[in-house]
């Protein structure tokens, strides 16, 4: 199986690095005394407890799997790979949308999106329409109520 690339910067990488210790060293104890615990409570069959922790065992081990293969196909974008001419992995930028509204978010590998704190995916709508492109070139992004512009204001590493 081909794993695909991840693009990280190197914030995101000490974040899934440490999620990955965390998972190995803390919640694989904590999930085998829950399912020592439950197997304790007598028979398995019947046992909701059990059934829980054998799942959240599950869930451990699929996410350490993930993070794995996530840090053995990582590429860390250095501040000193991304331009402030044109729009990057790694870049924060400046956007207008037609109704004079300002956006202001970074363009990060889709491990470390999270709108909510300005961190837009590469992969997104936006992330592909602005990747390559300048300061001062309006982009139109298809989202599920229509077409958006965007004129790109200002782009820095």
């Amino acid at each position: 199986m081909d794993e695909k690339e991840t693009i990280l910067t190197p914030q995101g990488l000490r974040k899934l690095e440490e999620e990955l210790g965390h998972l190995k060293t803390v919640k694989r104890k904590e999930v085998a005394e829950r399912i020592k615990q439950a197997k304790d409570f007598g028979d398995l069959s019947e046992n909701s407890e059990y059934e829980d922790a054998k799942n959240e065992q599950a869930f451990t081990e699929g996410r350490i799997l993930t993070l794995e293969g996530m840090l053995r196909n990582a590429r860390v974008i250095d501040n000193h790979d991304v331009r402030s001419d044109v729009v990057s992995i790694g870049s924060t930028l400046k956007l207008m949308d037609e109704d004079g509204e300002e956006l202001t978010f970074t363009i990060v590998g889709s491990p470390e999106a999270d709108p909510a704190h300005d961190k837009i995916s590469n992969e997104s709508p936006v992330g592909r329409a602005v990747l390559g492109r300048r300061k001062g070139d309006t982009v139109t992004v298809q989202a599920p109520a229509g077409a958006i512009k965007y004129t790109i204001k200002g782009i820095r590493r």
